[in-house]
């Protein structure tokens, strides 16, 4: 555990074209940009931050000699962003429109939630969930046991 001051977790998304990145994130899920630092030499952005959610998400260009490649450099990302949300289907419905590809669509799940998951055109996943009902962990637990026939 981490002893002292309150911790937070923060998002740093690593992308190709992340001006694009950033107005899509406005567009697909209520991005508010808090600023962005562009690097001089060649226009990328170095550092930009922006608020999804009520949540800090931080973004920049490729930068390889740092070590800082996205998606498409690795083939994929192994890590999916969860963004719970008020209205999962319409807000899958907007991402799609600015450009996501749907992964899965919105389906109700026996854990209480429902679900979609969507890659952003800068390839990293998001999942989209909706509390639909409230259910125990033991009762998650059965059920999926029940859908597995375990």
């Amino acid at each position: 555990m981490i002893k002292g001051p309150p911790v937070t977790l923060t998002p740093y998304l690593v992308v190709r074209g992340a001006a694009r990145a950033i107005d899509f994130y406005t567009t697909a899920f209520g991005a508010d940009e808090m600023f962005r630092m562009t690097d001089p030499s060649d226009d990328r952005i170095g550092h930009a931050e922006l608020t999804i959610a009520g949540s800090v998400v931080m973004l920049a260009d490729e930068y390889p000699d740092f070590g800082a490649v996205s998606p498409d450099a690795l083939g994929g990302s192994a890590v999916t962003l969860h963004m719970a949300t008020q209205a999962v289907d319409e807000d899958v419905a907007r991402a799609a429109e600015a450009g996501a590809t749907v992964l899965r669509p919105p389906t109700n799940q026996s854990f209480g939630e429902r679900t979609a998951l969507l890659l952003d055109p800068f390839g990293h996943r998001w999942m989209l969930a909706q509390k639909i009902e409230e259910v125990a962990p033991d009762e998650m637990q059965a059920r999926w046991n029940e859908e597995t026939g375990a």
